[in-house]
């Protein structure tokens, strides 16, 4: 979330300052996925077609974190990418346009919104589809700019559009498929069986990797059929409160191997986000909170080993 504080502090420091030493991590991979939930715009005329507690806004010089942090696609399904009504999703597709950074989850009407992205990066083409079940009122429609609202049912009509993008991200060339959820309440340990079944039924369906996001703290991760889970992939950037009784400073840089299109690890290096900037974790601290996702995923029977990088799970 780039809005608030964290815009404040571009008057002061330079966008690579709010990656701290996490950056070279990032810099080393070919690519950076995120979830962006606040809109990138110099608009002041806040969304008011219902009542809303939070309006998140980031400054048009937001755009240059994501550009120096090698992000390269975000998912733009959210409870907040509306906050400043059409003008300011207008703004922020036109933004990630010049940018060259690939979105999906919103846009100028439904189509545009469930619209899937394709990223070709050295040696693999990635397929990205986007969805929220967060603020239906939202939702784009025939001739309305907004999210791609979807209900996450294991059942026919949630699980059809899945199907058909899937089928046509493959034919388009797309050897690994991304489905990014900003699913689910906030400060939830752990996914519902219902998510749980929806996760397992898009991976059936040819989906290689969910990359889960909401609930503002980690949740496990889980190997099923020939894909990977990450229930919730936490918090990073932000300037949110901190609540004392769940983990929302504890995180990670969760780093896919791919080989031949095929997904050999998940490497989670542990990154601490308070106090600003963040910071990947040292000593004991990087040892909670990988301990802490461990116990995570001992209740999905995934395998995740302690190295002093971080966490691995294999995934071959």
């Amino acid at each position: 979330m780039l809005g608030r504080g964290v815009s404040r502090s571009l008057h002061r420091h330079g966008p690579e300052w709010l990656w701290g030493d996490a950056l070279p991590v990032l810099h080393a991979a070919d690519a950076v996925f995120a979830n962006l939930e606040s809109p990138i715009t110099a608009s002041r005329r806040r969304w008011n077609d219902g009542w809303k507690m939070f309006h998140f806004r980031a400054d048009p010089t937001a755009i240059r974190v994501l550009e120096c942090g090698r992000v390269r696609f975000v998912c733009l399904a959210n409870n907040h990418i509306l906050d400043f009504a059409e003008q300011g999703l207008s703004d922020t597709l036109e933004a990630l346009d010049a940018a060259g950074i690939r979105y999906a989850g919103a846009g100028r009407d439904a189509t545009a919104a469930a619209a899937p992205a394709m990223l070709e990066l050295p040696g693999l083409v990635v397929g990205l589809i986007a969805a929220t079940d967060n603020m239906r009122e939202f939702a784009a429609g025939p001739n309305r700019a907004g999210v791609n609202f979807a209900a996450f049912t294991p059942d026919t009509a949630g699980l059809n559009w899945i199907r058909q993008a899937v089928i046509e991200l493959r034919r388009a060339g797309a050897a690994l498929v991304v489905l990014s959820l900003h699913w689910g309440p906030n400060m939830r340990r752990s996914p519902s069986r219902r998510f749980r079944a929806f996760a397992h039924a898009v991976i059936d369906f040819g989906v290689d990797v969910v990359h889960g996001h909401s609930a503002h703290v980690v949740q496990a991760i889980e190997r099923h059929g020939n894909g990977v889970i990450l229930y919730d992939t936490g918090n990073f950037i932000d300037d949110y409160w901190k609540f004392p009784l769940r983990r929302t400073i504890w995180s990670f840089i969760f780093l896919l191997h791919v080989s031949a299109g095929r997904l050999v690890k998940l490497q989670l290096v542990p990154v601490l986000l308070h106090a600003s900037p963040l910071g990947l974790a040292k000593g004991t601290t990087s040892q909670a909170i990988k301990e802490h996702m461990m116990s995570l995923c001992t209740e999905f029977d995934t395998p995740a080993v302690d190295t002093p990088a971080g966490l691995e799970i294999p995934l071959t």
